[in-house]
């Protein structure tokens, strides 16, 4: 006999990552998984080389080192801060895996990031896509769907892949029409990026709400991608029950000293927001200019919609990696006509437009 699998388990479409490769292309440009063009704090990188000693010991199991820093920059408590060496993506699973039963239902927005489905379908629970055709988070179609057996409500604010957000005041809203046993989590892995006045990353609400959890990464605008760090702010309950069923020594010393040197150089961060700003800037104004539709984004990302025919997004797909230039293919999004494109160096930047204008143009 085969061990059989919770419900739920096989109706899983597993993940897939960004393309790395272009088979045949001397230069590869990768473009597909929003990483940072500026790369890790410089010292970020010598307290890697400084931490790569004592191999042997475990790491302090409580990751001590960096919820302290975080806690410094961000003024928040450490003890309501649990982290993760395995990304923000282990935080959001364990969540779902602490508060999960089966028959509960969880709502998300039908282009939202794949894991809320992938951990709701893990825990045999119900998923609940919530229609945006606007792209963007709406949160009365969100409150229709509201029932008794609503457990959990994942929200990327900003969105991956569309780049949109909703404001502190339409969260709010969504928070106040949920149930009190119902957990709202706010996915904020690209907050840092967001410069709107009307914005906040939920750091606010998770301080006043006993129900609200907020998630954030390093890979993005700290650069540290290929580390794998997350760390939630969440209430002490939250928290309680995270470090009760988190892995024992589960972030290294290397990943504690790397990613708070990371956090505290926050003139390194400004500088990629700057960069960020700049090339996003230039890279929707220049693709607009070519026929296609750009969605405006807040994160380090653009979405490109294309026509549908010759000049569709596959097409264009096959084009950009015949010069070299991977892009993101967002059809397990639920959007088979766009492509996202990662905002990268200058030259990656000039590149990516110069071949739209080509394969615009033959």
């Amino acid at each position: 006999m085969t061990p059989e699998p919770k419900p739920g388990l096989l109706d899983i479409t597993p993940y897939v990552g960004g393309r790395a490769a272009a088979p045949g292309v001397e230069k590869v440009v990768k473009l597909s998984s929003n990483e940072s063009p500026l790369g890790p704090s410089p010292h970020a990188v010598e307290a890697l080389m400084r931490a790569a000693h004592d191999l042997e010991l475990y790491p302090e199991g409580s990751a001590a080192v960096l919820r302290e820093a975080i806690g410094e920059v961000h003024g928040l408590d450490p003890a309501r801060i649990v982290v993760s060496g395995d990304g923000s993506d282990a935080l959001l699973t364990m969540l779902a895996n602490a508060y999960l039963r089966p028959g509960d239902e969880v709502l998300y927005s039908e282009h939202d990031f794949i894991l809320y489905k992938i951990a709701t379908l893990a825990n045999s629970a119900t998923p609940v896509e919530i229609p945006d055709p606007k792209l963007r988070f709406d949160v009365d179609a969100a409150l229709a769907r509201v029932t008794p057996k609503t457990r959990i409500v994942f929200i990327a604010n900003p969105n991956n892949p569309t780049g949109s957000y909703i404001s502190h005041e339409e969260m709010r809203r969504l928070h106040a029409g949920l149930p009190p046993g119902t957990l709202l989590v706010i996915d904020a892995a690209y907050s840092e990026y967001v410069r709107k006045n009307d914005y906040e990353a939920g750091i606010e609400m998770v301080s006043r709400f006993p129900n609200v959890v907020m998630t954030r990464t390093f890979s993005k605008i700290h650069g540290l991608a290929g580390m794998r760090i997350g760390w939630t702010y969440a209430p002490a309950a939250v928290c309680d029950v995270l470090n009760r069923i988190r892995g024992p020594f589960n972030v290294s010393m290397m990943q504690q000293h790397a990613a708070a040197a990371a956090m505290r150089d926050r003139a390194h961060v400004e500088r990629s927001v700057a960069h960020n700003e700049t090339w996003k800037t230039w890279l929707t104004d220049e693709i607009r200019k070519l026929g296609l539709t750009v969605n405006e984004s807040v994160g380090n990302f653009i979405l490109i919609q294309f026509p549908k025919g010759e000049k569709g997004s596959a097409a264009a797909d096959a084009f950009l990696v015949s010069r070299g230039l991977i892009l993101r293919g967002v059809k397990a999004y639920g959007l088979p006509d766009a492509l996202r494109l990662t905002i990268g160096d200058a030259e990656a930047n000039e590149r990516v437009v110069a071949a739209l204008r080509d394969f615009m143009g033959r």
